[in-house]
């Protein structure tokens, strides 16, 4: 089976891997498309249409058995004060599409004023690290949690909830 990342970024594609853990048997590719969305989706209505539009873009090319599509974004949550790091993934085979979200971390007020202001978090994050490619690298969830999540892991999670439709019979 080959499946498809909508993405350049290998930590998406080793998040694919690792969430897949063996199962299809699967070739797991790096099939970058655009996502339809803004740079810096904000919201969870624009984060979950980016990564459904990866997702179907990458099914479409008709080179793949599934099409994973995966999106950070920000957001407010109800609830809580603040804005927050999200991320969410779609799955499809071109008629069945599977979602799942990563965890949710608030991120640092000095770093949200900047979002607010119209700058992308991966840039934001270099600049506050003092670091190149914090997103290919831990990731803002690496950074915000010192380590006990990065962003990979992160992803797998979200990867996983949307492979549910096609690993179980539930769906």
């Amino acid at each position: 089976m080959r499946i498809g990342v909508g993405s350049g970024n290998p930590v998406k594609v080793a998040a694919v891997e690792a969430a897949l853990g063996g199962r299809f048997d699967a070739l797991v590719e790096s099939d970058p498309v655009e996502s339809g969305v803004a740079e810096q989706p904000f919201g969870e209505g624009e984060t979950v249409e980016g990564a459904e539009n990866r997702a179907r873009r990458v099914v479409r090319s008709g080179e793949y058995d599934l099409g994973v599509g995966l999106e950070g974004g920000v957001a407010e949550v109800s609830g809580t004060d603040g804005l927050y790091l999200i991320m969410w993934a779609a799955v499809t085979d071109g008629e069945t599409m599977g979602h799942g979200a990563g965890p949710r971390l608030k991120l640092p007020e000095s770093v949200a004023e900047r979002i607010r202001d119209g700058e992308e978090l991966g840039p934001v994050m270099d600049d506050t690290l003092g670091e190149d490619d914090v997103a290919k690298k831990q990731g803002a969830a690496g950074a915000l949690t010192d380590g006990i999540i990065d962003r990979q892991e992160a992803l797998e999670h979200a990867v996983a909830g949307a492979l549910a439709p096609f690993v179980t019979e539930f769906y």
